[in-house]
């Protein structure tokens, strides 16, 4: 029996090596498939299409220069490896740009024929969404009546309104709020509104202006005059970051600290303020292109390469208890009830040991 068993592990063993060499020659034939003239057919298009897409012309044409004169002194010549390709090209394009949200993207599987390669069926979308709760992780509340939502993703109101509905109304009753984007890398800017639109009161407020270059159109983004449920407003809000929050994670915080609505806690975000659409360049490079940029209302900027800095700064390991302990205590300062204060201080001394 022993020995039957070994051999069905053996096989087991010998099954799983030769899919993984499999897998690895496939991924191998298309790495050593990039040729000179491949090579230079990627690097062509890439400048090609940041020319014509790129936010800001001057700054393509700067990055054109550059990209040239590294081509003209042979520094790509000993690139043989796709993945190597896209990476340096990354590198050298955001040397002049400075914009995280523009690079090039290798892909071992083919790429559709057609720009937006990403873009997937409604249908699956939704499917993805819903595996991931459209985002939003986990809604409780804390020790002193606090509520804590930590929200991983900006999905598409259209699909996400109902959790942030539902999450929101859960949350409605406590004393203060705090929403946990450390691990938000972003997602769309109509689900940012809509959350806010929770937090800023009835009156619609204008709280970011996008231009988009290839439209030459400007689109603003206005928070809602009606919300489902009930609003959060009268009630502190903290708002916790880390150097991996980006992109719409960012502009929530950015929206929030400058329509001084909550306070940011934990590190400076990641700095990605252009939105950006993918291209195709052929059957397995992309261009991840920022063709917008976003312009506050009220700073008249954004938070392109400088991120979102924390109004109270601490490591993103110490961003929640510190939080925590910052509305527990704005709680207690402004409440009149004396044994709700008693309350309180006993939870203050709990979470600060």
């Amino acid at each position: 029996m022993r020995r039957r068993m070994l051999r069905i592990s053996m096989t087991v063993v010998a099954l799983l090596l030769l899919i993984t060499s499999t897998a690895q020659a496939q991924a191998d034939k298309v790495e050593a498939s990039l040729d000179a003239a491949t090579r230079s057919q990627v690097i062509e298009n890439v400048l090609k299409r940041v020319g014509e897409l790129y936010v800001f012309p001057e700054v393509a044409k700067e990055m054109e220069k550059a990209i040239t004169a590294r081509v003209e002194k042979k520094e790509y010549d000993s690139v043989t490896s796709s993945l190597a390709l896209a990476q340096k090209l990354t590198a050298d394009l955001q040397a002049v740009s400075h914009d995280k949200h523009l690079r090039v993207v290798f892909s071992e599987k083919p790429l559709p024929e057609r720009d937006d390669p990403r873009r997937r069926d409604p249908e699956e979308m939704r499917r993805q969404g819903a595996r991931n709760n459209y985002g939003f992780y986990k809604v409780e509340v804390l020790p002193g009546n606090v509520g804590y939502l930590d929200l991983r993703q900006f999905y598409r109101a259209e699909m996400a309104a109902e959790k942030a509905t539902a999450a929101m109304n859960f949350l409605a009753d406590t004393d203060a709020l705090i929403i946990d984007l450390r691990k938000n890398g972003g997602g769309s800017a109509d689900m940012v509104a809509f959350l806010a639109s929770y937090l800023l009161g009835p009156e619609p407020v204008l709280i970011n202006t996008a231009y988009f270059r290839p439209e030459n159109r400007t689109f603003e983004t206005w928070t809602l005059k009606e919300v489902p449920g009930k609003r959060y407003t009268g009630k502190s809000v903290y708002v916790l970051t880390s150097s991996y929050t980006f992109s719409a994670a960012e502009e929530f915080a950015y929206d929030m600290k400058t329509q001084k609505r909550a306070t940011i806690v934990g590190e400076t975000t990641g700095g990605g303020a252009n939105p950006n659409t993918f291209v195709r360049i052929n059957d397995h490079f992309m261009l991840s292109v920022p063709i917008g940029r976003a312009i506050n209302p009220i700073t008249k900027t954004n938070w392109e390469g400088v991120g979102v800095k924390p109004d109270v700064e601490v490591s993103e390991q110490l961003a929640l208890k510190s939080a925590h302990l910052l509305a527990l205590k704005k709680i207690s300062e402004t409440s009149t009830d004396e044994e709700r204060k008693t309350a309180l201080k006993k939870v203050i001394e709990a979470v600060e040991k």
